[in-house]
């Protein structure tokens, strides 16, 4: 044990105590009686609202509304959940526990650093009555110097009424009651034990227990207060274990409640941008990039096929999508995953997967950066090759066949791994890392012939984002979800790190169009095998699967919009055999864009985006026939042939 540690801190309480005495004498001389009044005429302020791409309204951020209550309406298991869990000696101390002060110095000492603290209820209350958060010898010895002015003028019922009543529970809430009408749809009255362990399992951390941001931790959490409980006598041992073996059990909120992890992603990344204060009072308007129209109808196709793959595939599978605007990266429409009342997590933008073959558009790219062209030919034939630790790789296609000489056309649209492999041997790892950089795909790109195969991890907003490279002419946008912020009095607030959208020439017009070119053909192919109704636009798209089908990846450009889609477990193991892209993701992104297509003919609020039918390329291409494998020029009805750009 550190003998420094031990006398820093016995000099420091000693100091404390002394300070605390003579302050305390004069204090109390001179005090004035504390209103707990103030809390009950508090300004709930304006709501933030959250604007779409027309500037209607399509969510808010507000503090729910406090519903105070009386100790008598509230259950006893509920106040004996906060006693053990904040203050064990509420009952006995006279405002500051000098119990709980050396306890908490001794569990500091034994750690070497701070891990406990102190403050009893009647601190905390005065805590929210008269101070911020912030961490300082003043502000601590003013704190305890007031709940002992507390102690002197209220009843201990009165003080935990008033702290019960007004105590933060996260995301808006205050008091016990509102937050048991929001988290069970119940009155405070009611509550279980395991509930009551829960409301006060979270007053020591919102931001860390709140069930609606952190549900795993939140169990954790009331499982330690449930033991406390038990342990102080204030439930048995059969109640003790009933409420630890119940789940959260949260009441479901709207599944059809408009794009909630954008909405909860906003929170997150408002609420550290302007504070709790600020967000649920202080009147801010948020213009966002959402188009209702757009959200609406890829929630309903996401969840429709991802409850039929639940019953055909595996009932835990789950996914994203993300839908970009091709020319200037505004998200118009997210989900991040299928059920928001379950899981919280932004697949959409938190979860990092390998991508597979979404990556090998730009092998080609920076092919053709380097002179080469897409009638130029390469032996699709079985590699075996040496890896750096000597043992042998020999990658295979997915069909496990070879197709023996081929065009780069050919072995682009239709995914050829072992052409990929030889095209970035041929170029060198150096520009295609560099261009996936210029991307903006932040995982780590392997200088090894694997790097072909998309042995890459990202993010969805990253994959789209890089593919729309080639449905907008070479240049990179950024995918973002906001326009821009506003207070109260209608200022714009800059923060450059959320409103200005990163945009940059990648790759020339020329290069890019060829690219786009050939991506097409990969789905003229698929409508062969899909006769059913197609969008009216032009279209390009590439499909990507990782090993053992952990993962299905598709993503796909109108000339208005990007879409990627991607469907996998959240422990990225395997779907089971036989599991692709055309199964899995497919179906949603063409259910998705048929559907809006529908919606802007009928004029609606989709009609904010862009029906543009056809791409525009660079004027220096030149189309030409060619036969898919050979890369010679031949006629039109040659069943082989292609349409590429030279």
């Amino acid at each position: 044990m550190n003998i420094a540690l031990y006398v820093r801190s016995f000099l420091l309480f000693f100091f404390f105590f002394i300070a605390f005495a003579f302050g305390g004498f004069f204090y109390l001389l001179h005090h004035k009686p504390i209103d707990f009044s103030i809390l009950e005429r508090y300004d709930s302020g304006t709501p933030t609202i959250l604007l779409d791409d027309e500037g209607v309204e399509w969510a808010r951020f507000q503090l729910e509304k406090r519903e105070p209550i009386t100790l008598q309406q509230m259950p006893p298991h509920l106040i004996n959940a906060f006693i053990a869990a904040e203050d064990w000696s509420f009952f006995e101390h006279g405002g500051i526990s000098w119990r709980g002060i050396i306890r908490s110095l001794l569990v500091n000492l034994y750690h070497g650093r701070y891990v406990q603290g102190a403050s009893t209820i009647t601190q905390q209350l005065v805590k929210l009555l008269f101070f911020d958060s912030k961490k300082t010898m003043a502000r601590k010895v003013k704190e305890q110097l007031c709940a002992v002015l507390v102690e002197r003028q209220y009843t201990k019922e009165q003080i935990l009424q008033t702290y019960l009543n007004h105590v933060y529970f996260g995301c808006g809430m205050y008091g016990v009651q509102a937050a048991s009408q929001r988290f069970w749809g119940k009155d405070a009255a009611q509550l279980t034990v395991a509930q009551a362990a829960l409301l006060a399992s979270i007053v020591r951390s919102p931001a860390q227990y709140c069930p609606l941001i952190c549900p795993f931790s939140a169990q954790k959490r009331r499982n330690v207060i449930l033991r406390s409980m038990y342990r102080l006598g204030y439930i048995d041992q059969r109640s003790y274990e009933q409420a630890k073996a119940q789940e959260l059990s949260l009441a479901a909120r709207d599944k059809d409640a408009l794009a909630p992890h954008l909405k909860e992603t906003l929170r997150l990344f408002l609420e550290e941008l302007v504070g709790k204060e600020q967000l649920y009072g202080g009147g801010l308007v948020i213009k966002t990039t959402l188009n209702q129209e757009a959200q609406r109808l890829a929630q309903c196709e996401f969840r429709e096929h991802l409850t039929k793959l639940k019953k055909t595939v595996l009932s835990d599978i789950d996914g994203s999508l993300i839908s970009i605007d091709v020319q200037t990266g505004a998200i118009k429409a997210l989900i991040g995953g299928y059920d928001f009342n379950a899981s919280q997590f932004n697949r959409a933008l938190q979860a990092r997967r390998q991508i597979g073959s979404v990556f090998k558009p730009l092998i080609y790219a920076a092919a053709l950066e380097k002179g080469t062209s897409f009638i130029d030919t390469e032996l699709d034939a079985p590699l075996d090759m040496q890896m750096p630790d000597g043992s042998i790789w020999s990658p295979n296609n997915f069909d496990l066949e070879f197709d023996g000489r081929v065009t780069l056309a050919y072995a682009l649209y239709r995914s050829i791994n072992t052409v990929a492999i030889k095209t970035l041997l041929a170029v060198g790892y150096e520009p295609v890392i560099e261009l996936a950089r210029k991307c903006h795909l932040s995982g780590q790109c392997n200088p090894y012939p694997s790097l072909a195969l998309g042995c890459v991890n990202g993010t969805l907003q990253e994959v789209a984002g890089m593919f729309n490279v080639f449905a907008n002419d070479g240049e990179y946008v950024a995918p973002h979800y906001i326009s821009w912020i506003k207070d109260r009095w209608g200022t714009k607030i800059h923060k450059e790190q959320c409103l200005t959208a990163a945009s940059e020439r990648v790759l020339p017009p020329r290069i890019s169009g060829q690219v786009s070119k050939v991506l097409m053909l990969g789905l003229k192919r698929v409508r062969q095998w899909f006769p059913q109704e197609w969008i009216e636009s032009e279209a390009i798209s590439k499909t990507g699967t990782t090993n053992d089908c952990r993962t299905c990846w598709y993503v796909g450009s109108t000339p208005s919009l990007t879409t990627a889609v991607y469907i996998g477990c959240d422990d990225n193991r395997s779907m089971g055999k036989n599991v692709f892209p055309l199964r899995t993701a497919f179906p949603i992104w063409m259910g998705f864009n048929r559907q809006l297509q529908a919606a802007q003919k009928k004029g609606q609020r989709a009609s904010m985006i862009s029906n543009q039918q056809q791409f525009s390329y660079d004027p220096s291409l030149t189309e030409l026939i060619v036969n898919e494998k050979s890369g010679r020029s031949t006629r039109s009805d040659d069943p082989e042939s292609i349409a590429v750009f030279v």
